[in-house]
């Protein structure tokens, strides 16, 4: 493995993941939550994040074949789940599902940190770059996202209560744009394949 082979897998990774993009959200869904518990949700995203990114670069392609899915259904998949938090975020403020044991895995460790954009691009980098590169690029982009998130106490003291509600209320709308930007893209590639 290059070097040069390891940087130009790992850009395109970088850019997928959006460790600064998921930020706001993570501040959002983590509002009000104790240290500990943002530490642990942090934990989980990470873990969960490595985890999948990890299996599927091993086994995307047989997954995806044996069960007859398409990157694009992949897509449009999570979009809707990704619009479905996000209306659930805006139309109730309490923040019901931010108590869920379940928040580091999904949404944050899935679809956020990996979702559809980052496997789709392993898979594809895996052919042009080799599976060693693609998959250290990976890892190592689900670290800087969990080095991201973890300095997020840090601004969230900087930005206060007020900064870090309207952050909050903003990343539920670019929430569910991200989520109607898959389902988007899912649809016209599925319209352009025909």
């Amino acid at each position: 493995m290059s070097f040069h082979s390891f940087l130009l897998s790992f850009i395109p990774i970088f850019v997928a993941v959006d460790a600064f993009g998921v930020l706001p959200i993570f501040i959002s869904l983590t509002d009000g939550m104790s240290d500990r518990k943002r530490l642990k949700v942090l934990k989980d995203s990470v873990i969960t994040a490595l985890i999948i990114g990890i299996v599927f670069i091993f086994l995307g392609k047989a997954i995806f074949l044996f069960l007859s899915i398409t990157v694009n259904d992949f897509l449009i998949a999570g979009g809707i789940i990704l619009f479905i938090l996000s209306v659930v975020d805006l139309l109730f403020p309490t923040k019901q599902r931010r108590t869920s044991p379940t928040l580091g895995v999904v949404p944050l460790g899935m679809p956020l940190i990996v979702g559809p954009a980052v496997l789709t691009t392993s898979l594809i980098l895996i052919d042009s770059y080799g599976l060693i590169p693609t998959l250290l690029s990976v890892i190592v982009n689900i670290l800087i996202a969990g080095f991201v998130f973890y300095l997020s106490n840090w601004l969230i003291k900087i930005i206060g209560e007020s900064g870090s509600r309207a952050i909050s209320k903003f990343s539920s709308l670019l929430l569910g744009a991200i989520g109607i930007m898959m389902v988007r893209k899912g649809i016209i590639h599925i319209i352009h394949s025909f």
